[in-house]
């Protein structure tokens, strides 16, 4: 989650050259970008108007990201001061998890934009069209997964893509299997397209919204943070009780609204896309990092690994205030859901939580053991707040669901 910027020392008496738009948006796309679109450095007024709105709403349910300053992540001059262009992005990833391994269960699912750090290739992508604004004496700021600038709004804006029903940049053959950034300069560059943006290709479709297992997408392009379970696993506390029977096997992130969108589905089903892509340029490793979890990570194994192992195994990971004992809380959740109450090992997990010096973790114990049809008889500090509170909470066992 870092910027770069490289300022030519002599920028400020020496004219800086004119870059050509095609030959940025080339450089780009052989460094394995799959859309790159150009675009002005205004303000993005109106997306500033609806974060205000959606957060006075309380429909942002504590996120940050772009919600923390809206004024600021939507003027791009406040990255850049004389910013007048963005050259915007997109990286498309791999989406399919196929079946959870047969041994070593229960597993946990992690969402497809979370399995590798697609933003380190994304943001070594962008650097090579910035390299070349700053050798021509121009200023250029990369910026990706940060909390400076809307990235669906300028990839929108650029032209790389419509607005999905669920709030999504859709690209054009691709679909929103993407990450995206942009490069913010202060190089005059005009848009290689000048048609606009490109036409909404959603049309009456709404399986996004229809196959959103909470119903968080509350209207055509809002989401209520406060029931995505995306956010709702990066959140701090108690986890939601209204919704731990619908988090399902998801560890981190849900993939649920991308899954159905028919045209993720087109190219899940597509073979050989890797040969579609450009060849790799020197000096930019389009390889997947070795420090991915993949899409699958064993929930008895978080559960018994210390601190240091967490953080080593998930810490790319949006974790509340960096505390694992949250990686622990979701396990438990997902224990709930899918573990087997049979199985020696998952009791002696969950006894281990029951006796865990940390109340939010006994307290998520609690929950995940009646969820179970377990009993309470290894359970310590019954006296605290939040686990009394789970004790007095009416829970459903699995087995009656």
């Amino acid at each position: 989650m870092t910027r770069r910027e490289t300022l030519d020392p002599g920028s400020g008496t020496t004219e800086a050259v004119p870059v050509d738009a095609g030959t940025l948006a080339a450089i780009g796309r052989t460094a394995g970008l799959c859309a790159v679109g150009i675009c002005r450095a205004e303000p993005f007024s109106e997306v500033a108007a609806v974060l205000h709105e959606r957060k006075q709403a309380g429909l942002h349910g504590g996120m940050q990201f772009t919600y923390r300053n809206p004024d600021r992540s939507t003027d791009p001059t406040r990255l850049l001061p004389g910013a007048a262009a963005l050259i915007v992005g997109a990286l498309e990833f791999e989406a399919s998890a196929g079946d959870p391994p047969g041994d070593g269960g229960p597993h946990a699912r992690v969402a497809a934009y979370a399995r590798a750090d697609h933003y380190t290739a994304l943001r070594a992508a962008l650097e090579t069209m910035a390299e070349p604004l700053r050798a021509a004496g121009h200023r250029a700021v990369v910026s990706a997964d940060e909390n400076g600038l809307v990235d669906r709004a300028a990839a929108h804006r650029a032209a790389i893509g419509w607005w999905g029903k669920n709030s999504n940049i859709l690209v054009p053959g691709v679909g929103s299997l993407v990450v995206l950034g942009a490069v913010v300069t202060d190089a005059p560059i005009a848009p290689q397209d000048s048609d606009g943006a490109v036409a909404d290709g959603c049309g009456s479709c709404r399986q996004c919204i229809d196959g959103c297992p909470t119903g968080a997408i509350i209207a055509e392009g809002t989401v209520d943070a406060r029931r995505c379970l995306a956010w709702l696993v990066q959140t701090d506390g108690v986890f939601d009780p209204d919704y731990r029977v619908a988090l399902g096997d998801r560890i981190y992130g849900c993939d649920d609204c991308s899954d159905v969108c028919p045209p993720n589905r087109v190219r899940v089903r597509l073979t050989g896309r890797a040969r579609n892509r450009p060849d790799p340029v020197a000096g930019v490793d389009q390889s997947p990092p070795s420090t991915g979890t993949g899409a699958w990570v064993p929930v008895l194994d978080m559960l018994d690994a210390s601190d240091d192992a967490l953080m080593a195994g998930f810490g790319r990971w949006y974790i509340p205030r960096r505390e694992p004992r949250y990686l622990r809380r979701n396990a438990l959740v997902v224990l709930a859901n899918v573990g087997d109450r049979s199985d020696p090992r998952v009791r002696s997990a969950v006894d281990r939580a029951l006796r865990d010096r940390d109340p939010l973790i006994r307290a998520h114990a609690v929950w995940c053991a009646r969820r179970l049809g377990l009993g309470l008889e290894a359970l310590s500090g019954r006296d605290d707040p939040l686990v009394r509170a789970e004790m007095e909470r009416t829970v459903r066992p699995r087995d009656a669901a």
